[in-house]
């Protein structure tokens, strides 16, 4: 497979989330750790725009892509989510209900990639994924004053925004569940 700019921030993103990881929970540079950090998922998070942009301006969409980018979200994401919940910053089942619709959603995938159908992303998934970086920026800078009643409207928005997504994505692919055995 010919590796085109897209991909390769797709695999960029993917390298950047365990360095963003390290920063978000060793104490490498003390207080300079989580600045840090949110340069590096604001960096990563700016790849996701990029790469989707320059595949189809460029119409250099892939399968590769389809498939690993919103992985590529999800890890960054998710990895981002459960390292707020091991500093006590973001509620332990908020994240249980947002990881598991990623599951829900990648294994709805893999059915239909089954039968032969690539699901691409949906605008609600778009706006849930925009949502939860938006979030985990405000949580890792965690400036304090009005923007700690910021971090948590956008805490609850990402909650909402994953759940109507993942109805979205089930009510408009339903035929991917007919005939499941």
């Amino acid at each position: 497979m010919k590796m085109n700019v897209p991909n390769c921030l797709t695999i960029l993103r993917i390298l950047l989330v365990p360095v963003f990881v390290v920063f978000m929970l060793a104490d490498l540079f003390g207080a300079y750790d989580k600045y840090m950090a949110a340069i590096l998922f604001i960096a990563a998070s700016l790849t996701d725009l990029l790469d989707g942009y320059l595949a189809r301006k460029n119409n250099q969409v892939t399968v590769f892509g389809k498939f690993m980018d919103p992985l590529a979200d999800k890890l960054l994401v998710c990895s981002a989510m459960i390292c707020l919940v091991e500093l006590g910053m973001l509620p332990c089942w908020i994240v249980i209900i947002i990881v598991g619709r990623e599951f829900i959603i990648s294994g709805f995938r893999l059915v239909a990639a089954e039968r032969g159908i690539v699901i691409a992303a949906s605008y609600w998934g778009k706006f849930k994924t925009v949502s939860q970086m938006i979030m985990v920026v405000l949580l890792v800078f965690d400036f304090g004053g009005v923007f700690d009643t910021i971090s948590q409207v956008f805490i609850y928005l990402s909650l909402i925004l994953t759940i109507i997504s993942l109805g979205d994505y089930i009510h408009k692919n339903r035929i991917v569940l007919q005939d499941v055995h």
